[in-house]
C-alpha cells in the first residue's frame, strides 16, 4: 500500500503531465467570458473534459453548473472541490468580450482549471482507490453578484431563487451530499506571497432600486416633471452621510450605482434605477446598514414628490475558514513554494459565496498570488500560469490526500468537531426574510 507522501507524489506528476491541457483551458475560459447564469460555453467546456476523462457528472444545476465526482476505495465523506465558471464586466480589459465587456477581472477561469487539476491529479494511478470517500467535482455558477437586475428577473420568473450560484446549489439540494469543500481564488496582491490562505470576508445584501418621477420637458416645463434622477442623487447624499455612524468592527461597505439616468436628454428623467450592495463583517452589521440605506432611498423620493421601489435581495454570509483544514493545507502549500512565501489572511471586505457554504460545512478559501493589477479592474490579469493553475491544483490535491487517506480520518475528525453556525432548513429561513420588496410614495 503506497504511503501518503507517495500518493501525492503521484497526483503532483500527473497535474504536470496534463499541466499544459490544463493552462489551455484556463486561457481558453479566458477568452471566452461570460458573466452569471450566462455561462454556456464554460458550462460546455467542463462537461467535455469531465466526459474525455471518464469523470461521470450531471449539468444544468443552478442554470449553468456542473457536479462531477471521483469515488475513493472505500466508504468516507465526500470532499468537494470547486471552481466558478463566470465573469465580471469591465470595460477596457484586454480579454474582455467586445460585445458584452464580459471579462475574467477576477481570475476565475484560473478556478476552473485548478478544479480540473485536481481531478486529474487524483486520477493518477492508485490515488483515488486508497482514499476513503468521494471527491465531488464541482463548477458553480454565478459567484460575481453583477447584473442585478437581470438576475431579479429570472427570480421572477421562477428560473431561480438565489442570484448567486452557491446559494443556489444550496436550495437545489446539490451539496446535501458534501461533508466539507474547498476552492482556490487568484490574487494579485503582491504583499500576499505566492499563496495567502485563512481570513475572513464580508457578508451582504443588495438592493434594485427604482425611482419614479413624472416626465415634462426639460427645458420648456420642468416645473411639470418630478425628476427621478434628483431623487437617486439625493438618496444617494442619504447613504453617504449615515457612514460616520457604522462601527470601524463592521467593515461596513456600500457602493451604488446607478443603471439608467433617464431616457432622454430632454426629458425630466422620470425611471431611474439604481443597484447597491450593502457589506458588513456579520449579518447584524449589513443588516443594520441595509435599513440605513432604505431610510435615504425613501427620503430621496419624498425630496422630489416622487416615489421609489426597493427590492432587497439576500446575498452572501460571511466566511469561516476551518482551522485544522487550514494546518493540512498550509504544510502542502508551504512544500510547494516555501515558508517564506506563505501568507496568513485577516479579515477581507469583500464577499463571496464561500461564506454560505462555510455557515453549513468546514471549508477553506485560499488565494494565488498569480496575477497584477486591480482585482475586478480592466487591469487585472493572470500572469503566472504555473502558480495560478498548476501549483494551486497541486496544494488542492495534497490536501485533499491528507483528508481522504487512511480511511479519511483527518476527515472524519474535522466533520465531526465542527459546529455548523446554520442547518440547511435554517439557512434556507435566514436568506428568506433577507428578501423585502417595497413601494414608497411622498
Amino acid at each position: 500500500m503506497p504511503s501518503i507522501e507517495e500518493l501525492k507524489a503521484r497526483a503532483v506528476a500527473e497535474i504536470d503531465a496534463r499541466g499544459k491541457q490544463l493552462v489551455r483551458t484556463a486561457k481558453t475560459i479566458l477568452d471566452n467570458p461570460e458573466p452569471g447564469f450566462r455561462e454556456q460555453k464554460t458550462s460546455r467546456l467542463v462537461r467535455e473534459i469531465f466526459c474525455d476523462w471518464g469523470i461521470e457528472h450531471e449539468g444544468g444545476i443552478a442554470i449553468t453548473g456542473v457536479k462531477g465526482g471521483l469515488d475513493g476505495g472505500s466508504p468516507g465523506p465526500t470532499l468537494a472541490v470547486m471552481g466558478e465558471l463566470d465573469s465580471l464586466r469591465v470595460i477596457g480589459h484586454p480579454h474582455a468580450d467586445p460585445e458584452t465587456s464580459a471579462a475574467h477581472a477576477c481570475g476565475h477561469h484560473c478556478q476552473i482549471g485548478m478544479m480540473l487539476g485536481v481531478a486529474a491529479g487524483l486520477q493518477a494511478q492508485g490515488v483515488m482507490e486508497n482514499l476513503a470517500g468521494r471527491v465531488a467535482l464541482i463548477a458553480v455558477p454565478a459567484e460575481e453578484y453583477i447584473e442585478i437586475e437581470y438576475r431579479d428577473d429570472l427570480r421572477r420568473q421562477g428560473k431561480l431563487e438565489f442570484i448567486g450560484g452557491k446559494p443556489e446549489f444550496i436550495r437545489l439540494g446539490a451539496l446535501d451530499d458534501v461533508d466539507l469543500a474547498m476552492m482556490t481564488h487568484t490574487s494579485a496582491n503582491a504583499n500576499e506571497g505566492k499563496i495567502a490562505f485563512g481570513g475572513s470576508n464580508n457578508g451582504m445584501v443588495a438592493k434594485r432600486i427604482r425611482f419614479l418621477g413624472r416626465a415634462s420637458h426639460a427645458g420648456g416645463a420642468p416645473h411639470m416633471g418630478v425628476n427621478a434622477l434628483n431623487a437617486a442623487m439625493i438618496a444617494m447624499s442619504g447613504i453617504h452621510a449615515q457612514r460616520e455612524t457604522y462601527r470601524d468592527a463592521g467593515t461596513v461597505r456600500i457602493h451604488p450605482i446607478i443603471t439608467q439616468g433617464g431616457i432622454a436628454v430632454s426629458s425630466v428623467p422620470a425611471d431611474v434605477r439604481m443597484e447597491t450592495y450593502v457589506r458588513g463583517a456579520s449579518i447584524e452589521a449589513f443588516k443594520d446598514a441595509s435599513e440605513k440605506v432604505d431610510r435615504a432611498l425613501r427620503a430621496g423620493a419624498m425630496a422630489v414628490g416622487g416615489s421609489v421601489e426597493i427590492t432587497t435581495l439576500p446575498g452572501y454570509l460571511p466566511i469561516q475558514s476551518d482551522e485544522s483544514m487550514l494546518r493540512l493545507y498550509g504544510e502542502n502549500a508551504c512544500s510547494l513554494v516555501g515558508k517564506d512565501n506563505l501568507v496568513r489572511l485577516g479579515h477581507r471586505t469583500g464577499s463571496t459565496d464561500m461564506g454560505d457554504v462555510s455557515q453549513l460545512m468546514p471549508v477553506i478559501h485560499p488565494y494565488v498570488v498569480a496575477a497584477t493589477g486591480n482585482g475586478h479592474g480592466n487591469d487585472y490579469v493572470v500572469q503566472d500560469y504555473e502558480l495560478g493553475v498548476l501549483t494551486g491544483a497541486k496544494a488542492m490535491a495534497m490536501t485533499v490526500i491528507d483528508l481522504l487517506a487512511d480511511g479519511a480520518s483527518h476527515a472524519n475528525r474535522i466533520v465531526g468537531q465542527y459546529e455548523a453556525p446554520l442547518t440547511k432548513q435554517s439557512y434556507l429561513k435566514l436568506m428568506r426574510s433577507m428578501l423585502k420588496e417595497s413601494t414608497h410614495t411622498s
